[in-house]
Formats: structure tokens, C-alpha cells, sequence
């Protein structure tokens, strides 16, 4: 890879997540009714690949080698699904924890929090202790942006997509790649 040049790195990485949104879009359909563990999987492979397509502020880890940490509530099977996925692996250096979070849990040192769609007071709880930190915040609620999700993931012509709320992204401090929005369902804020 040291001999790839940053436009060629660029275009993998574009490739890599066309593959993944094509890959869930086929996980999804029809299957995940039926077996909540694929829906998971599909989830865990977004929150992971999320991950390398932030650009999180200066300051936002502790030191250069702290994890990138991922925090997930109101889906502990989300939670099992993703540590599997992530064990060993690292995204920009840092390796990658998760962290199971119940409502009034701290959410200090996250990067990504993950909320399930569950009850709607606890959802809103969660985005609220996140307002104002550099934190990626990603849900499954069914009006996950209109309650100030970044991220919420919705079910397109069968198939599991993720709307992006730029207007929460950039007053978070935090920078989405193109790549990224492009392969979004939607974007809202976009100029």
C-alpha cells in the first residue's frame, strides 16, 4: 500500500464502501425480517466502515494509539455482532472498542454512539448528553434526524440505506467523506 498514491487510495476506498452498500443491500432484503442477526451484521459492517470515513477534530483521542470507541444502545446483539467484526481490526491507527451503553451511561471518549430505535424518551436522552461533542451519532429510530441523529438508517426499496443530517455532522466539528455522502440514500443540508 506504500506505493499506492492518495487518488488511487481514494479510489479503493470508494470501491470498498460501493461493495459494502451493495453487500447489505443484499443482506437486507427479504432476509432480515426473518433473522435479526444478518440485520445486525449489516448494521455492525456500517458502524465499522463508518468509522473510516470520519475525520474526527484534533483533541477528540487521548493520545495517538487510544481506540476509536464505539458505544451501542438499546442493541445488545448489535453490540455482540460488532465486537466480533472489529477484534483485531484498527481504522486511521487506532484500534476499536465497543461499549455497551444503557441510558444515563457517560458517553465521554466515544466516537460513534449507536442508538437503537427502542424507546423514543431514551433515544432523545442520548442524542441530548451527545449535543455538543465530536461523537458520530448513528440511530435506527424511525425519525432518527428529526430527533438530531447524523446518521439514521432507513430501509429503502427493501434494502438498508443511511440517511446523513449534515447540519448535525458539521456543528459536531466532525467531517464526513464524499465518498461516504455519495453512497448515503440521502443528504440533507447538502448544497
Amino acid at each position: 500500500m506504500a506505493g499506492l498514491s492518495r487518488f488511487a487510495l481514494r479510489g479503493l476506498a470508494g470501491r470498498w464502501l460501493a461493495l459494502l452498500a451493495g453487500a447489505a443491500m443484499l443482506a437486507w432484503s427479504g432476509v432480515c425480517a426473518a433473522q435479526p442477526s444478518v440485520e445486525n451484521q449489516v448494521k455492525a459492517a456500517y458502524l465499522f466502515k463508518f468509522a473510516g470515513f470520519v475525520e474526527w477534530p484534533e483533541g477528540s483521542f487521548v493520545r495517538p494509539d487510544s481506540p476509536l470507541q464505539i458505544g451501542v444502545a438499546g442493541n445488545d446483539g448489535l453490540a455482540d455482532q460488532l465486537e466480533q467484526m472489529v477484534a483485531g481490526r484498527t481504522v486511521g491507527g487506532h484500534a476499536i472498542s465497543v461499549r455497551k451503553l444503557r441510558r444515563g451511561d457517560p458517553l465521554q471518549g466515544l466516537h460513534i454512539l449507536f442508538i437503537g430505535a427502542g424507546e423514543r424518551a431514551a433515544v432523545i436522552d442520548m442524542l441530548a448528553a451527545a449535543r455538543g461533542q465530536s461523537v458520530l451519532t448513528v440511530s435506527d429510530a424511525d425519525d432518527g434526524i428529526a430527533l438530531g441523529c447524523m446518521i439514521a438508517f432507513v430501509v429503502a426499496q427493501d434494502r438498508l440505506r443511511f440517511d446523513v443530517a449534515l447540519g448535525q455532522v458539521n456543528s459536531s466539528r466532525l467531517r464526513i467523506s464524499a465518498r461516504m455522502l455519495a453512497a448515503a440514500n440521502r443528504v440533507q443540508g447538502a448544497t
